[in-house]
């Protein structure tokens, strides 16, 4: 089930929202929705990027060489 969410933003930022809209047949809303989505998918990369570079530094993972990662997968 969506949910709505008011915000308030600048001119601007409204503007350029719905003029990139515009651009790819999108209302405002459904372009802000897509901008968001995309904006917390990154964020969650960046979390998960930052939790596998505490675990190498940790020891607790390692980075394989090429090799290493195709030894025995091309059989």
């Amino acid at each position: 089930m969506n949910k709505r969410v008011a915000i308030n933003i600048p001119e601007g930022m409204h503007r350029l929202i719905t003029q990139y809209g515009d651009l790819h047949g999108l209302d405002p809303d459904d372009y802000a929705t897509m901008a968001l989505q995309r904006h917390l998918e990154d964020l969650q990369d960046i979390a998960a990027a930052e939790a596998a570079m505490k675990r190498i530094q940790s020891g607790e993972d390692r980075v394989l060489s090429s090799k290493e990662f195709w030894n025995g997968l091309d059989d």
